[in-house]
């Protein structure tokens, strides 16, 4: 079944989506950091940090999921991207398990929208254009093989991204 109109691109912050599950590009402490992991825990506020003391941090590639608390998102699905290191070093399949992971744990907690931000094009240094296909592609295979989560957002920083995202979208809708 190739529902790919369950995939969407979004130009904002993604602490302000009222969705089921928004996903951290978090570090392997998930105890906040800069960019998107510093914006969400922020926004959600002290007690996020308390529940992720308890989680005994997180490997590269898999995810965990806290509540939402202040954020208008009801879970927190923390995962941890890999850093770049050339490409040689297996970081498009962490990258992928990242996805893999996350729509995982959204779908086993019911999560019908999850949003997702450009997971390890930040410090992580990622190369943005081929962080987008992975993503998008893995996205794509995984709602064509399940009904949950129901829509998948793409939630890019700024337009540029967000761009890179559409025209992924765009043809991965065409294949």
């Amino acid at each position: 079944m190739n529902d790919r109109a369950r995939i969407e691109v979004h130009a904002g912050d993604i602490t302000k989506l009222a969705v089921d599950a928004i996903v951290n590009a978090a570090n392997t402490s998930l105890l906040g950091g800069g960019g998107v992991d510093g914006a969400i825990h922020r926004a959600a506020g002290r007690e996020l940090e308390f529940e992720c003391r308890m989680l005994n941090g997180c490997k590269v590639g898999e995810a965990k999921i806290t509540k939402g608390y202040k954020l208008p998102a009801r879970y927190i699905i923390h995962t941890v991207g890999p850093v770049w290191q050339g490409g040689g070093k297996g970081e498009a399949e962490l990258l992928a398990s990242c996805y893999i992971s996350s729509l995982e744990l959204a779908a086993a907690n019911d999560c019908r929208t999850v949003a997702f931000p450009a997971i390890s094009t930040g410090v992580y240094r990622y190369p943005k254009d081929e962080a987008t296909q992975i993503a998008v592609d893995t996205v794509g295979a995984f709602i064509d093989e399940r009904t949950m989560p129901e829509t998948v957002i793409f939630c890019c920083f700024d337009d540029q991204m967000a761009e890179l995202y559409r025209q992924a979208v765009a043809a991965l809708r065409k294949s």
